[in-house]
């Protein structure tokens, strides 16, 4: 269980005021004229040796990510870092809370990375309808300009920068980064073909990185308690800490941090107060926002939650949302709930997604009455593998894996509805997950 001392976000829960005074009492703004001022290379190597990996989901190593950068800009093309702030990801809602109660460190953040990469303007595009976060976050911009610490001669560093707030319209395919690339240009956020990939061509053809709000978020803190303190934290190649999102049939629904590599039923048991009804009335769990495949119990047991153990599973961590599904959910309902979102939020651009999606969600449909056929599973399990990989974006994937997850787990599930459909007895001792 991770020490109080090693908390990154003190102020998680919003019991303390979330201005610039008490943010700075609690340690943001602290020095970081003297991190810049060891410059762009040494906050890069930084990043890297702490083993930081992305936390909006991907899980892609930051410091790598941040290096793409060109080292030497063009005066006529301008760098730019993209906080995605897009929070749309079915059961995830951390990165709301970090802008509603703890904003000043994510525009360090957006400071002190911009500087790493060699941007002077960053833009944080988050979700329209986080309408009251989107207020305190500019409420806090104005603070920070006002206190002279983004702006000209940022913190006293020497180094120009401006920070801009642009709210989307609520569309999930916005949470992409090229798609978010494109409406922060004015144009459907319609995911882009890569490459070029943004480092090389992004916001306005310039190079361009987008990064997820909790990860700029931690930049500082890194920078300031050294890279093996955060390596320290976790397991080798899944380090630090990381905001958890636990919701769905638990005592206490709750955001918690938490050391990565933390046993799920631990993380459940000691934070969300356990599974309602006790953890043998446990179903399933989705450990990472919608789009990863569900975990039946048996897994739940013993799974660690971060990228590479989730990964052996056949899931992911995702955005580590947690969803928990008790006993008396009907899971194949609920997948299908999750494939009319799919469906629902495709742009449509690549055929497989537009046209895969919402046969998908027509099966699924059929499936939870059992009007299909025991073949009708396996063309299921095809289609789904037809889309997955062929689209822009992963948009497909996300569309996929839910579904591959409930087929893995539960096929004797599905296979029983068709069965009482066609008159056939239910097996009485057919288990409910495999």
């Amino acid at each position: 269980m991770l020490k109080d001392s090693d908390r990154i976000f003190t102020n998680l829960y919003g019991v303390h005021d979330s201005g610039l005074v008490a943010s700075r009492t609690r340690g943001a703004w602290d020095g970081t004229a003297g991190l810049i001022e060891k410059g762009h290379d040494w906050i890069v190597e930084q990043i890297k040796e702490s083993g930081l990996r992305g936390r909006g989901g991907a899980g892609f190593p930051t410091g790598l990510k941040f290096s793409f950068m060109p080292k030497e800009p063009d005066p006529r093309r301008p760098q730019y870092l993209i906080v995605n702030a897009d929070e749309s990801e079915p059961g995830t809602c951390k990165d709301r809370d970090i802008m509603r109660h703890d904003p000043q460190i994510l525009i360090e953040g957006c400071l002190v990375s911009a500087f790493a990469m060699r941007a002077h303007v960053a833009y944080i595009y988050i979700r329209g309808e986080f309408y009251r976060e989107a207020e305190v976050l500019q409420e806090a911009i104005n603070e920070s300009y006002e206190a002279g610490l983004i702006g000209k001669n940022a913190a006293g560093s020497g180094w120009d920068f401006d920070l801009y707030l642009h709210r989307g319209a609520g569309a999930y395919i916005c949470g992409e980064e090229t798609g978010l690339l494109e409406s922060l240009e004015g144009k459907p956020g319609r995911p882009r073909l890569k490459p070029p990939f943004p480092a090389g061509a992004g916001l306005y053809g310039c190079p361009s990185t987008v990064n997820n709000v909790e990860t700029i978020a931690i930049v500082p803190t890194i920078l300031r308690r050294g890279a093996n303190w955060f390596n320290g934290l976790g397991r080798p190649k899944n380090t630090g800490t990381k905001l958890f999102c636990i919701s769905g049939h638990v005592n206490h629904p709750c955001n918690v941090e938490e050391e990565m590599g933390i046993p799920l039923r631990e993380l459940i048991d000691k934070h969300a107060g356990g599974v309602r009804g006790g953890w043998d009335n446990l179903l399933a769990v989705i450990p990472g926002g919608s789009s990863v495949p569900l975990l039946p119990k048996s897994i739940c047991d013993t799974v660690l939650m971060d990228f590479d153990s989730l990964n052996a599973e056949k899931s992911g961590l995702g955005t580590a949302a947690v969803i928990v599904m008790d006993q008396s959910t009907d899971v194949v309902e609920a997948i299908s709930r999750l494939s009319h979102f799919y469906m629902h939020e495709s742009c449509g651009q690549c055929t497989p997604c537009r046209e895969g999606t919402g046969w998908v969600f027509r099966m699924m449909q059929r499936l939870i009455k059992g009007d299909a056929s025991i073949e009708d599973i396996d063309l299921l399990w095809n289609v789904v593998g037809q889309i997955e990989g062929h689209t822009i974006c992963a948009l497909g994937d996300a569309a996929a894996w839910p579904v591959q997850g409930l087929i893995r787990h539960f096929r004797p599930e599905l296979e029983q509805r068709i069965l009482a459909r066609q008159g056939i007895p239910e097996d009485a001792n057919a288990p409910r997950a495999a």
